[in-house]
């Protein structure tokens, strides 16, 4: 689908629109985070952070908080989109 060398995704998930969210790390500096990908494998946005990804989901009430865990921590952020559910 993509190619993240330098470095590795590890957990991936889908949004409403298609979209594919990764946990991004392990690539050097500016890399570590999470990386957003269009369904054709175009990379169409970056959410940095200090240290490596390692997995993130979508919660909260409307499904459109990501929530990212890293190796000593927990990140959230509110994005404009929803994560894709079962019906």
């Amino acid at each position: 689908f993509v190619d993240m060398a330098p470095g590795v995704a590890d957990g991936i998930r889908a949004d409403r629109d298609g979209n594919i969210w990764a946990a991004a790390g392990w690539g050097g500096p500016g890399y570590d985070g999470v990386h957003c990908y269009a369904p054709d494998g175009a990379l169409i946005g970056k959410i940095h952070l200090p240290e490596p990804c390692s997995n993130l989901c979508f919660g909260g009430a409307r499904k459109n908080r990501l929530f990212m865990t890293a190796g000593q921590s927990l990140y959230s952020i509110y994005v404009e989109t929803s994560g894709a559910q079962w019906p």
